[in-house]
Formats: C-alpha cells, sequence, structure tokens
C-alpha cells in the first residue's frame, strides 16, 4: 500500500488559501491554484517511484516458542531490502488476545540491524504474532510505502511456575528419593528386591518362614520402591473452574499445582498424563514417563483453555476410566457450587475408586471464608454471611461424602495448593497405595 504523508496533505492544504487570494486579486492567475496542485501531486508520485520498493524488503521475526503467563519476553524484527534502504521505518506489531506487543509501534533503522521489542504475555494458551506491519517514507517525505506480513508466528502462553518451582525443588530434595545415579530405594515398596538375613530393626512382617526354615536362618524379604507409576492429573475446564480466586482463574491455579507436582513425579520415575474435560472431554496426553517430557507436558497444558459451559462429570470421568489400561493415581481438579450439583461428579468419582487411586483437590476459598467470618454491620452483611457459611458448610458435606468413599483429600488455600499437592503425592508412596 501506498499513500500520502501528512506533509504531502498539508503542504496540498497550504496552496488552497494562497491560490483564493491570488484569483481574488488578479483573477487571470486562477490557474496559479491547479499549477500548484498538479506540482505536489507530481512530486508525490515522483517520490512514490525513488527510493526502495515495497517488493524489495523481507521482514523476518524473531521471537521465543513459549512464555509463562504473566511474564515479558523479548522479540526482534530485522528488514532485509536488496536495494538501498531507507534511513528509518516503523514497524507495528499485531496480536492476539493472549499476548500485548509493548510497545504497539516503534522505529527500525534497518542499517543498525534489529530492532527488539517486548511481548507480554497476559493469558493463557496459544498466543499468536498474527502480522507485522511496516511503512517508510519516500526521499522527499511524501508518500509512506507500507508492507504488512502475515507471520501467523505461535507462541504457547504457559503457566508460569517459576516463582514455586523453589518450593517444589526443596520439598524434593528435603525427601531425596531420586538421584542423578540410578539406586534402588530398599526397605519401602511392593517390588520384591531380594532376600537378606533379619537383623535388629527390621520389620518382622518382612520374614520369609519357608526361605527361612530352608537355610535355617532368619530371612526377610526386601522390597523397593516401584516406580513407572502412572500419575493423571484431571483438570476441569468448566464454567466454574473459570472463575477467578484471589485474582487468578481456578484452572489456572489448578494447572500450576499440577505443573510443579509433575516435574516431581517425572523425576521420581513415574509417568504423568493431563486430561482436560469441561462438557466433553477436550484432551489427553497419554502418560508420558523422563523428566525430558515435562516441556512437552507444560506446552500441552497452555492448550487447555477456558470454557463457558457447564461440566459434564459423567462423559469426562467415563471417558477416562476407559482410556486408563492400569491402575492410576488420578488427581482430580475441580469445582462445585453446592451438593445437589456434586452429586454427579461424587457418583462418577466412585466408579473411578473401583479401580484408581484418587485424590480429590479441593481449592480453599479464603474470599467466601472472610465473608462468613466478617462481623456483620448491615442486614446486607447478615444475609451474605449466611450464605456463604451455607456455601461452605455444603462443601464439606462434599468432601465428607468423597473420604468416605474412599478418595484422599486436599484441602489447601491457593497460594499454597502446589505444597500441599507434593506432599499428599509423596504421602501416598510412603504408604504404598500408588
Amino acid at each position: 500500500m501506498i499513500y500520502p504523508t501528512r506533509r504531502a496533505i498539508l503542504v496540498l492544504a497550504a496552496g488552497a488559501p494562497v491560490a483564493l487570494v491570488i484569483g481574488l486579486i488578479a483573477p487571470g492567475f486562477w490557474l496559479t491554484g491547479a499549477g500548484w496542485m498538479a506540482l505536489i501531486l507530481g512530486l508525490t508520485l515522483m517520490d512514490a517511484v525513488l527510493g526502495p520498493r515495497r517488493s524489495e524488503v523481507e521482514i523476518e521475526l524473531r521471537t521465543p516458542r513459549a512464555a509463562g503467563v504473566g511474564l515479558t519476553i523479548h522479540g526482534e524484527v530485522f528488514a532485509h531490502f536488496t536495494r538501498s534502504a531507507p534511513g528509518r521505518a516503523e514497524v507495528a506489531i499485531e496480536t492476539n488476545t493472549r499476548l500485548t506487543a509493548l510497545p504497539e509501534r516503534f522505529a527500525l533503522f534497518p542499517s543498525d540491524g534489529g530492532m527488539r521489542f517486548d511481548l507480554k504475555a497476559a493469558r493463557r494458551g496459544e498466543g499468536e504474532v498474527s502480522r507485522v506491519w511496516m511503512r517508510w517514507q519516500g526521499p522527499l517525505g511524501l508518500v509512506w510505502k507500507q508492507v504488512v506480513d502475515p507471520t501467523e508466528r505461535k507462541i504457547a502462553v504457559t503457566p508460569n511456575i517459576a516463582a514455586v518451582r523453589d518450593e517444589a525443588m526443596r520439598l524434593f530434595s528435603r525427601d531425596a528419593m531420586f538421584g542423578q545415579k540410578i539406586q534402588f530405594d530398599t526397605g519401602e515398596g511392593a517390588e520384591f528386591h531380594a532376600l537378606r538375613e533379619i537383623f535388629g530393626g527390621m520389620d518382622t512382617r518382612t520374614i520369609d518362614w519357608k526361605q527361612s526354615a530352608k537355610h535355617m536362618k532368619l530371612l526377610g524379604k526386601e522390597y523397593r520402591t516401584e516406580r513407572n507409576n502412572p500419575v493423571i492429573f484431571a483438570i476441569d475446564t468448566g464454567r466454574l473452574m473459570c472463575e477467578p480466586v484471589l485474582g487468578e482463574p481456578r484452572v489456572d491455579r489448578a494447572i500450576n499445582a499440577s505443573l510443579i507436582l509433575a516435574f516431581i513425579s517425572l523425576k521420581l520415575g513415574d509417568r504423568v498424563g493431563f486430561f482436560g474435560f469441561d462438557e466433553r472431554p477436550r484432551m489427553f496426553t497419554g502418560a508420558l514417563s523422563g523428566a525430558g517430557a515435562f516441556p512437552l507436558l507444560q506446552r500441552m497444558a497452555a492448550n487447555l483453555d477456558y470454557s463457558p459451559e457447564e461440566t459434564n462429570f459423567t462423559l469426562g470421568l467415563t471417558e477416562l476410566g476407559t482410556a486408563l489400561e492400569r491402575r492410576s493415581l488420578v488427581i482430580v481438579f475441580t469445582d462445585f457450587a453446592d451438593t445437589t450439583s456434586a452429586e454427579m461428579m461424587i457418583e462418577n468419582v466412585a466408579r473411578l475408586l473401583r479401580r484408581h487411586v484418587v485424590l480429590f483437590v479441593v481449592m480453599r476459598d479464603e474470599e467466601l471464608e472472610s465473608i462468613a467470618r466478617a462481623t456483620p454491620d448491615t442486614p446486607e452483611d447478615v444475609s451474605r454471611a449466611v450464605t456463604a457459611d451455607v456455601l461452605l458448610r455444603e462443601r464439606d458435606i462434599v468432601t465428607a461424602r468423597l473420604r468416605r468413599l474412599g478418595a484422599h483429600i486436599v484441602d489447601a488455600p491457593v497460594t499454597a495448593l502446589g505444597s500441599a499437592l507434593i506432599n499428599a503425592y509423596l504421602d501416598l508412596k510412603r504408604r504404598e497405595l500408588v
């Protein structure tokens, strides 16, 4: 696209009053105005012909492939001209709603190389730099020459877990269940390792009486911790889970906590997978193994989008139960409004419990608790406090029913959800439940 600059319009408009005055004073020179317009138009056309052509430029965009939500990443734009380049160009970056370009428009000096800009990841999901706009003036400064590069560069806006990874690593190091070298964790677990002679302090329940009678001395079975257990994160992305708690959607809190535990589970030798569902199943990654699978899981978790639909627990959890071929630890992240809406959820969690170990995560709503505890000053405050107290009681009723069914419950504030989930997972492994 080629169009006139502000300078060309102002210069052209400035000749109009001068031509009008000349026409009034000396009518014979009324063609002066038309000549002025023709001159400016001719110079504008000349300016459009001179200088670099639009077809002689190639725009190069460099950006990272992923960004943590709330963080700022850096990108660069380069303009490669086949012939002489303009001294200065203007660049604008067009993004979707998940990314924000800072600044929206900036100057680029092709002779100096690329120009750096910032991209702020505003929302989890698939970000996109859809187009790069670039324009430069002709030698006379009367026209703009503009090109649009449809880059369609995809950037995965992943959950930002950097702030809590240190805490996860601290807990992980404290338990010291895994090292860089291959080791067998003996004494706990359900996988037989060897027979050894009983010594003081050993659990007498491990004595193998048949082998002891055969060898004429007390021998006990030694076990090692089982690895390669499937750990599946079932994350509800429906309407209730998209509501914010302490300024962040519940589903984002769930994904952050899941990725922290996924990092540790992979380190401990277990296999990890994500299952997302709302009105229907949205994604199942399968169970992946190895520490190298974590970046892939992080990118795939970013594709768990927000949904305005009600959650269909029957379809979602039934599909998950069918997809799991062996006994697994299923960690369920969901929310419910009352005991009535939770009936279908409880029924389908009970089906999962027949074969799998279920860890049900309850995000404690501190805002609701503060409303229930607040001293009421007006009748409206009393009404809000009573409503909040009823909702909290119904939440307790649902969690109590899940406990009676055999589900393990993590009930923690959202700010400490990752640490609570790690502790529950390690406790299940110590108790040889997974």
